[in-house]
């Protein structure tokens, strides 16, 4: 794979441009407390790539979109869409990388998130279609379910308010200013994100995490609709 070539800097190989990108991310992400730190972008490129092995994607523009995807998360940055591709190219472009190989990484980073439960989120490559799998397979399950809590703690939500009921946003402006509590959310996104599934490996592993999510759920409203006993 070719890499352009700049009169100030060398060109540098898939391996040193991932090695020097995980470092860069960890150096960003790894004190970040609403489940968007360090380990999980070191679980969704683990996922990532075991999906693009399976699909036979490009193993390097899979990886790279995977570190990179939450480098500037919208939702920390009063709903900019374009600062996390931005913030990507940026840091491409000081490593000489090749400018189809940035634009491709950066359209995966600005299309890959969910946007509400009514609004369709397409991937426009393979690539695309395999870090939004692994996304969003690392939001379901017991990994899903610490994260959902963490980020709902960093905005001041309460757990859970029966008066107030999930909202299926219609559009993204909606679901960018929505407020919620954070057993909604789950209803509001986290059990919709089985059936959004790319690919067979990632629709796999989705459902048994979806099924662990049920159980929770279950399990939550059995003791919070239980009656309390005689002291």
């Amino acid at each position: 794979m070719q890499l352009q070539e700049n009169a100030h800097q060398p060109v540098l190989c898939t391996q040193d441009i991932i090695a020097q990108t995980e470092k860069y991310v960890q150096s960003v992400l790894m004190n970040e407390g609403t489940g968007h730190d360090w380990w999980h972008i070191y679980r969704v490129r683990n996922l990532a790539l075991t999906i693009a092995r399976n699909e036979k994607a490009d193993l390097f523009i899979v990886e790279l979109a995977a570190l990179l995807h939450d480098i500037a998360d919208w939702k920390f940055h009063e709903g900019d869409q374009e600062i996390g591709p931005n913030t990507a190219r940026t840091w491409l472009l000081s490593l000489n990388v090749e400018t189809s190989i940035i634009n491709h990484v950066c359209t995966i980073i600005k299309d890959i998130s969910f946007k509400g439960a009514r609004v369709s989120t397409p991937m426009k490559s393979i690539e695309g279609e395999i870090v939004q799998d692994a996304d969003r397979l690392d939001a379901l399950g017991a990994i899903g379910i610490a994260r959902c809590f963490a980020f709902g703690g960093s905005r001041h939500q309460v757990i859970y308010d029966p008066h107030r009921k999930p909202i299926m946003h219609a559009n993204f402006e909606e679901y960018k200013e929505k407020s919620t509590v954070t057993i909604n959310h789950f209803y509001e996104k986290l059990l919709l994100l089985k059936d959004r599934m790319n690919t067979q490996t990632g629709k796999k592993i989705a459902y048994e995490r979806h099924k662990f999510m049920e159980q929770f759920l279950n399990q939550f409203f059995t003791e919070w609709n239980s009656e309390l006993l005689p002291l």
